[in-house]
């Protein structure tokens, strides 16, 4: 094999790799049934474009959690359509340097269709309940109509083409990307880029300088004028380049039956949408929203790396982004997998399960014990940073201090939506505890008699002793712990240590602002970083308006999850307007700092990539309909005045209580609460007025309270609360709207 240029490698071969008879071409989905209303809302939700985009932040995107693609053309190359391709599983693997330089992600490549006249315009539909792309490109010689998806349970895409008269010659290739980290800051001197790749009929090999590598490969089968390219991308460190992996998968592809593949393809999407369901009168909303459930399943699965911050989706010209942050965007991304229902979307907590022990590799050496864990951003999906290690309390502070108790508070969260008691016994118990016991060796005694934390840092922004970021994460992380204790009904040896920090660690500062950034250090300017308010949330630890208000009051140098996290905040407030508000801001595509949400629903810092803002976003619509921090269930706590209706159903929410719910003319209709862990249910419903609390089969349950209503329930069992008198139909619908929206994408 010989090495090939950067310049796009064609296929040429394909003609050659003609199969006639072969099904090269698959039929549409099947038309939406009356009443599948699910159906009806995701073509609703569907993405449009009627110009041709030109960069990452406008064009569509597919994936499965690993393979991933992106459509768009670039400018200057008028015939030229690009696919870029991309794996979740590709990266670097020398770990002698940081986890964004030596275990950085890597660009692969793009497929390219190459037309033989000059790109005129565009008609692309990007159909959310099937997960596929399809439309047609006219050019200034014909036009092509084109389907391409990436499957749901392999790493296969899969484009089927039918060009017109004038348009035969069009042909696919491919480009490869350097294997090379897109990082410009702190690049070692003695970095090198990996070799080379080499080619051969079909595929790119792209070895690894740390030993195996990864390949594309991609085929085409022709039966008339229809046309069916198979294509994937192999991970094989350590041990192979992945090559004989990616060309057995494109042949099995191709020869064995791609309308099964596709029909079972589309059959997981549709049981992944028909998991939950949201409507609500505001359609760019409520679009919006799903589109951020499609993307969530694109990036990320239980069983797949954890998403890093611009998801598995390389900007081809990279970026500075190329790892996994740990002390915000992987933390916003995941929640909103809880409300929808959607557990086989959780890559964090099988991280820590499967990688815990990579975690001591992130604290000092001098201060490992066997007993201490940390983590630092960036870091790879296994939990490695590389030699850059979390900072020491007074020490060295940095602003990694609190990375690993609050991406656990990501997973005690998702255990408490299901309440999987094993994952709290062999999951969140043992590492939440090493990552308790990093902070309580640096704890020291006051005169005031009270534990006090030695100087760290509040991310984004200032240095402070007692910092306020960081003692949140503490007292959460030791009540947490104390939890579990109960819940578990086991002793735990640290258990006097963690009663003593939960009693005698200090209160957080404050001025007449509020709540600060620590010891003497006030929020003076504006900030992104929601850092300080940790304790308002996510960890819902009180309520404090004149913290909030003061942070709302600069907010110039906010960023799109800014945004997002102060209309969640709102809504604890129950101030639906402010939230809807906030929230609006930010999918209006405002531009602040430099910063905005893109067409496609992604999300730019300056000349940076992202989805984190984006999918958080989504988290304070489900803000809006349900809470269940604390013990109580709240059914449409924060709905904006201007949301007259809203519908949801099997909405999860903390206790394994799955919800379904209607509001009708601005009152709550009929609620509906399914216990799946026979946990105690306290439901504060919203309805004025009478109730009737009764069963499936409509007979009376017994309960106490009124706002509040305590109903003992079974596991399995299901309660159903009305107005009195009452006998609603329960079952989902997708509400009017209350104004007309344009579609996302580029209509």
């Amino acid at each position: 094999m010989t090495p090939i240029s950067r310049r796009a490698f064609v296929a040429s071969t394909s003609g050659a790799l003609v199969a006639a008879g072969s099904a090269v071409a698959w039929g549409r989905p099947a038309a939406v049934a009356p009443d599948d209303v699910h159906g009806a809302l995701l073509r609703d939700a569907a993405m449009v474009w009627k110009r041709l985009p030109g960069s990452w932040q406008e064009g569509p995107f597919l994936g499965n959690g690993f393979l991933a693609a992106h459509l768009y053309a670039k400018p200057g190359e008028g015939n030229v359509l690009r696919v870029m391709i991309n794996h979740s599983h590709v990266q670097d693997q020398r770990g002698q340097w940081e986890a964004a330089i030596g275990y950085s992600r890597l660009g692969v490549g793009y497929l390219t269709l190459t037309f033989a006249g000059t790109i005129t315009g565009v008609d692309w539909r990007l159909d959310l309940d099937n997960a596929e792309l399809t439309g047609t490109v006219t050019t200034a010689r014909g036009s092509a109509r084109f389907t391409v998806l990436i499957l749901s349970h392999e790493d296969v895409l899969l484009a089927s083409l039918g060009p017109s008269a004038g348009e035969e010659t069009a042909a696919w290739g491919f480009a490869a990307l350097p294997s090379h980290t897109t990082r410009t800051t702190r690049v070692p001197p003695d970095y090198t880029a990996n070799p080379d790749p080499t080619t051969g009929p079909g595929f790119v090999e792209q070895p690894l300088h740390a030993g195996g590598g990864y390949t594309t490969a991609w085929r085409e089968v022709r039966s008339g004028t229809k046309r069916l390219l198979a294509a994937t991308i192999a991970y094989g460190h350590p041990e192979s380049t992945g090559r004989e992996q990616a060309v057995r998968t494109v042949r099995r592809a191709l020869d064995g039956s791609p309308a099964r593949a596709i029909a079972r393809h589309r059959d997981w999407w549709h049981a992944f949408y028909r998991r939950s369901f949201v409507s609500v009168p505001d359609k760019k909303v409520q679009r919006f929203y799903w589109i951020q459930l499609y993307k969530l399943a694109c990036a990320t699965r239980s069983h797949g790396p954890v998403t890093p911050v611009f998801g598995p989706w390389f900007p081809e010209s990279g970026n500075n982004w190329t790892s996994i942050w740990w002390n915000t965007n992987v933390q916003v991304t995941y929640p909103v997998a809880n409300g929808s229902n959607h557990r086989e979307l959780d890559a964090v907590t099988p991280a820590f399960a499967k990688f815990h022990q990579n975690l001591e590799s992130n604290v000092r050496p001098e201060l490992r014990d066997g007993e201490t864990y940390a983590l630092c951003h960036p870091g790879d999906w296994k939990l490695r940073s590389g030699p850059r290690y979390v900072g020491v309390p007074g020490l060295s502070p940095n602003d990694h201090t609190g990375n690993l108790t609050w991406a656990l508070h990501n997973a005690w969260v998702t255990y408490r939506h299901h309440m999987d008691d094993d994952v709290l016994r062999h999951v969140i118990r043992p590492v939440l505890t090493k990552a308790v016991n990093y902070y309580a060796r640096h704890l020291a005694e006051g005169s005031d008699g009270r534990l006090h934390l030695p100087e760290t840092r509040s991310p984004e922004y200032a240095n402070a002793a007692d910092c306020t970021y960081d003692l949140s994460l503490l007292r959460w992380g030791v009540g947490a712990l104390l939890d579990s204790v109960r819940r578990l009904r086991s002793g735990d040896p640290h258990e006097k240590q963690w009663r003593d920090i939960r009693d005698r660690l200090v209160p957080y500062h404050e001025n007449e602002d509020g709540v600060m950034i620590g010891a003497g250090v006030p929020l003076a300017d504006s900030h992104r970083h929601f850092s300080h308010l940790l304790w308002l949330y996510p960890l819902q630890e009180k309520l404090d308006r004149r913290t909030f208000d003061h942070w709302t009051s600069r907010q110039e140098r906010w960023h799109g999850y800014s945004y997002a996290a102060a209309s969640s905040m709102e809504t604890l407030f129950g101030k639906p307007e402010q939230a809807l508000r906030h929230l609006r801001f930010f999918l209006d595509g405002n531009v602040t700092d430099k910063c905005a949400m893109t067409p496609n629903t992604m999300y730019r810092e300056g000349s940076n990539f992202a989805l984190e803002s984006s999918i958080s976003a989504g988290q304070s619509l489900f803000d809006m309909l349900t809470q269940s921090h604390g013990g109580v269930v709240k059914v449409f706590p924060a709905v904006s005045g201007t949301w007259r209706d809203a519908s949801l159903q099997r909405v999860r929410t903390q206790g394994a209580f799955l919800v379904d719910a209607s509001r009708r003319g601005g009152r709550t209709e009929w609620i509906r609460v399914e216990s799946e862990a026979g946990e105690p249910l306290r439901l504060r419903h919203g309805i004025a007025g009478a109730i009737d609390v009764r069963d499936e089969r409509g007979r009376p349950l017994p309960y106490s309270g009124r706002d509040v209503i305590s109903v003992p329930l079974r596991r399995g069992q299901a309660v159903v609360v009305t107005p009195k008198g009452s006998r609603p139909s329960p079952h989902p619908r997708d509400v009017p709207a209350n104004g007309t929206e344009p579609a996302w994408g580029l209509p």
